[in-house]
């Protein structure tokens, strides 16, 4: 599955979780969605800020998972 154009970051995302998202394993499948958010946030600068956000009440913290 494909979106249109001006959305490759989407098509990255989409491409990661048809390819590994049927892996077993909680440790892969937080990998998948790691690997999900980096091609949404496009650039590691976007998925530090990401991360942070999501670490910023000090309840959780980020698992960037296991590759399968």
């Amino acid at each position: 599955m494909t979106v249109k154009k001006d959305s490759e970051h989407i098509n990255a995302a989409l491409k990661v979780a048809y390819r590994y998202g049927s892996i077993d394993g909680a440790h892969h499948k937080m990998w998948v969605i790691d690997q999900m958010v980096r091609a949404l946030c496009r650039d590691e600068e976007t998925y530090q800020a990401w991360i942070k956000e999501y670490e910023k009440d000090d309840y959780y913290e980020w698992d960037s998972g296991i590759a399968p």
